[in-house]
């Protein structure tokens, strides 16, 4: 067991909270992952998106807000997972009352996957299930198999020409699957736009988009089907991860490693490439 669940199980010795409000939508995944159904007094509205909840389908039944604090005050939680700063604000007084407002780590990496999960299982009050859920992840990276990227180039492009770059979880899924994302290189931020020619001239070996921009749907995912795209990166390389395995570090995150590695050897097997080990 980590030091991190060590530390953290004189918190999850209390009786386990009744109420449990989450405000944060990246919370919404390991509240509905550790938590009790009957323990979830609200999650975000966005819980249920299959779009953008990696348990979309387990949130479908739970109660939620839209994260009002008037909202919050009427659901009489015992704990509140995540609320953003001004609205941490207006909630401070909960705490006289015993409320605990527990803050969410930032979630870029496997790392601080792995820390929000602890936090998250104290809070709810079963830290022996966090503890479990990550021994489960890794085991399930661990079962993944050499990466296959062998340090090629990659960009996460996205609608509307937006660039993802390093220190963030996508860059952290890249990097465990082999990949080095371009973005270091080009001295991009965390978010930045480059347009169709600047990509073009930059020849990634691989693309890796939001599986949703498969087919034109608008003018910002259209640009993403640009022959000139196809011409600088073929779409044979092409990788494609559903945005609800990328927008928050769930417990999805080693099905989203292993589609970008699966994809990666198709496309070598299909272009007859035999990358350097």
């Amino acid at each position: 067991m980590s030091a991190a669940f060590l530390a953290l199980f004189a918190l999850g010795a209390a009786p386990a909270p009744r109420r449990i409000v989450s405000l944060n939508m990246c919370a919404d995944q390991l509240i509905v992952a550790l938590a009790d159904p009957d323990q979830i007094a609200g999650l975000t509205e966005w819980a249920r998106d299959p779009a953008l909840s990696f348990y979309a389908e387990r949130a479908t039944h739970l109660p939620y807000t839209h994260r009002s604090a008037e909202e919050v005050m009427a659901l009489k939680p015992d704990v509140v997972i995540g609320a953003p700063y001004r609205t941490k604000a207006i909630l401070a007084p909960l705490k006289t009352r015993g409320v605990r407002l527990v803050e969410m780590p930032r979630m870029e990496s496997y790392a601080s996957l792995a820390a929000s999960i602890a936090t998250v299982a104290a809070a709810v009050g079963h830290p022996e299930r966090g503890a479990a859920l990550t021994r489960r992840i890794d085991a399930q990276l661990a079962a993944l198999g050499t990466p296959p990227g062998h340090g090629r180039s990659a960009a996460y492009y996205q609608r509307q020409g937006y660039l993802t770059g390093t220190g963030t979880l996508v860059d952290d899924m890249m990097r465990r699957a082999g990949l080095t994302n371009i973005a270091g290189s080009m001295g991009r931020s965390s978010l930045s736009q480059i347009g169709l020619e600047q990509m073009a001239l930059a020849r990634p070996d691989f693309l890796v988009m939001d599986d949703a921009t498969r087919t034109a749907q608008d003018r910002g995912s259209a640009m993403l089907r640009h022959p000139l795209l196809d011409s600088a990166v073929p779409p044979s390389r092409h990788l494609y991860v559903p945005q609800a395995l990328t927008v928050c570090a769930t417990p999805g995150y080693p099905q989203a490693v292993a589609m970008l590695m699966r994809q990666v050897r198709a496309a070598d097997a299909k272009d007859g490439s035999h990358p350097a080990p």
